[in-house]
């Protein structure tokens, strides 16, 4: 027997709320037939595809003779648990319309249907602040997520909401436009420092700047206030459903979500990888707080902004004074500088979090908190990509455990991306490493004692990518996986092969990600990494297996 309806890539497809089409605008059909899945996958030990080593890897900035450095003296690999890894589904971004309905219902509950059978836990959605709260300050919408909470539970499955306080578009994977709420927009213009700024002045309306976060700018609210205000609503809307089908709630801390700064920004391409990204302090906050903070030390000369010489966005370490090899990032400025930035991001993150801890406390929903995958020129001494990001992380300095310790002090779970990517399938002049950036967040959040959750950084549907996530899912070095989400539930996850490969590997997931096979086409370079995927068409097959 089989199901047939109309269905999308995206529900709403626009690049700004001025011009939307109604999903009718939108449709394919798929058709979920029962048939038997052809193949299994197996993931090969992680001990033996990505050894820890306390080396560093061979290739920095081009010197082959750099081999004994250590990249953050790794502990011993721990025993295997082989415990059950659940997987959760991320639902379209614009899951929820801009005037607040559920898009096409009858779709998404043919797709929830479909999960369910496949052995999915549940799925994740965003809670955008742009749409819940357009109409006003404290005036909130939750009736399209009300509608979705209740085919969720009538198919049995659970739901991860994300507490969305970012915009939508601009970033990699944003297929739709949902800005900051029109009256937020609306004092952004009045007062532009509300949002971070870099060296040349250039604003970015992506989420609220950290250094107004205890200063009531927004009508009368400080952004801490209103983000908890925000939380509240939603537990008082939802306080039946917290701890029986919302089983965690992720709390948006920064840009796409992500406690970080929007250091690599792709609108308008002002970023493109593997750029090492700008620093974001130049607001009147952000400025005001570094000024102080250099005066306490009596280095006042220290606080009239970054660092002059870190480049820009498209650069590469070696091309910067900061960042290159014997750069300023390892001096006494570059020190205080960089703790200042990254400490304030830390402080960001813990009052939010503190927040978060405060509201939803006896719900029986976990909390989590995201932290970007940026592996680019990971290899280098400065890690400069993810300096600019508030991730004070290099040769010398472990930038992870810190934020574990904070998430932990509130019983966060650490949230991680770039879970499917191997070091091969990146390119060499990007100095990349996924695989020893996972390895470095798994022992962070084993030593900071926290659960750690993953996801796919881009969406890949091929058996290899889950056969690497499969390996990394398991506690053979670090932290194992408490949950995966696999991003993310389109018309592509549902073509016949496409299907089996995802069924297959909730399956081993729910083995603990034993017992599998790495497919031996899986050994080509793909050049897959974060913001670039070489071209290939794809075959366009509306079809879709359902097991």
């Amino acid at each position: 027997m089989a199901l047939t309806l109309r269905s999308s890539t995206s529900f709403i497809n626009f690049k700004d709320s001025s011009s939307l089409k109604t999903p009718d605008d939108y449709s394919g059909m798929v058709c979920f037939a029962q048939i038997r899945p052809t193949c299994r996958l197996r993931a090969r030990n992680s001990m033996q595809e990505a050894p820890i080593s306390r080396e560093r890897p061979s290739q920095l900035e081009g010197r082959k003779n750099e081999q004994g450095e250590k990249l953050h003296g790794l502990p011993a690999p721990r025993s295997q648990n082989g415990s059950r890894v659940p997987v959760f589904v991320m639902l379209p971004l614009d899951t929820v319309s801009v005037g607040g309905n559920l898009n096409k219902p009858r779709a998404m509950n043919a797709s929830l249907m479909a999960l369910k059978s496949a052995g999915v836990e549940g799925v994740m959605v965003d809670a955008w602040w742009g749409l819940v709260e357009k109409d006003g300050p404290l005036k909130y919408n939750w009736e399209g997520y009300a509608e979705l909470v209740n085919m969720v539970q009538n198919h049995g499955l659970k739901l991860q909401v994300v507490m969305s306080f970012h915009q939508c578009g601009g970033n990699v994977g944003d297929s739709c436009s949902i800005p900051l709420p029109p009256w937020v927009l609306e004092e952004i213009s009045k007062n532009p420092d509300l949002v971070y700024t870099d060296r040349s002045g250039r604003r970015n309306p992506e989420y609220i700047s950290l250094g107004c976060d205890s200063l009531p700018l927004l009508r009368g609210r400080t952004p801490i206030q209103v983000y908890s205000d925000y939380m509240m609503s939603f537990r008082d809307r939802f306080k039946d459903h917290l701890g029986e089908v919302i089983m965690e709630i992720q709390v948006g801390m920064g840009p796409c979500g992500e406690l970080r700064y929007p250091s690599y920004p792709e609108t308008n391409g002002t970023w493109r990888f593997p750029g090492i990204g700008e620093f974001q302090c130049y607001d009147k906050y952000m400025k005001s707080s570094l000024e102080a903070s250099a005066e306490a030390i009596g280095k006042k000369d220290w606080g009239n902004g970054g660092p002059h010489d870190a480049g820009h966005y498209n650069q590469f370490p070696e091309d910067t004074g900061f960042f290159r090899r014997d750069g300023t990032w390892n001096s006494e400025y570059g020190h205080f500088f960089l703790e200042w930035y990254s400490t304030k991001l830390l402080e960001h993150g813990d009052r939010i979090l503190a927040a978060a801890e405060g509201i939803f406390q006896g719900t029986g929903a976990k909390l989590s908190g995201k932290v970007a995958g940026i592996h680019w020129h990971y290899k280098t001494r400065s890690h400069a990509a993810e300096l600019t990001a508030g991730y004070y992380n290099t040769r010398h300095r472990d930038g992870y455990l810190p934020i574990a310790n904070m998430m932990g002090k509130h019983g966060v779970v650490f949230n991680f991306t770039c879970m499917e990517m191997k070091d091969e399938q990146q390119p060499e002049y990007a100095n990349c490493s996924p695989q020893g950036l996972v390895r470095q967040i798994k022992m962070a959040t084993r030593t900071a004692g926290i659960e750690l959750a993953g996801e796919n950084a881009l969406e890949r549907h091929d058996a290899g990518a889950y056969a690497q996530v499969l390996a990394t899912s398991r506690s053979d070095a670090g932290n194992g996986l408490s949950a995966f989400t696999y991003l993310r539930m389109n018309k592509h996850l549902f073509e016949p092969n496409n299907w089996q490969n995802l069924v297959e590997f909730v399956k081993s997931m729910s083995e603990g990600g034993r017992h599998t096979r790495l497919p031996e086409s899986d050994t080509s370079r793909t050049e897959l990494y974060v913001g670039f995927i070489k071209g290939k068409s794809e075959q366009k097959i509306n079809e879709a297996a359902l097991v």
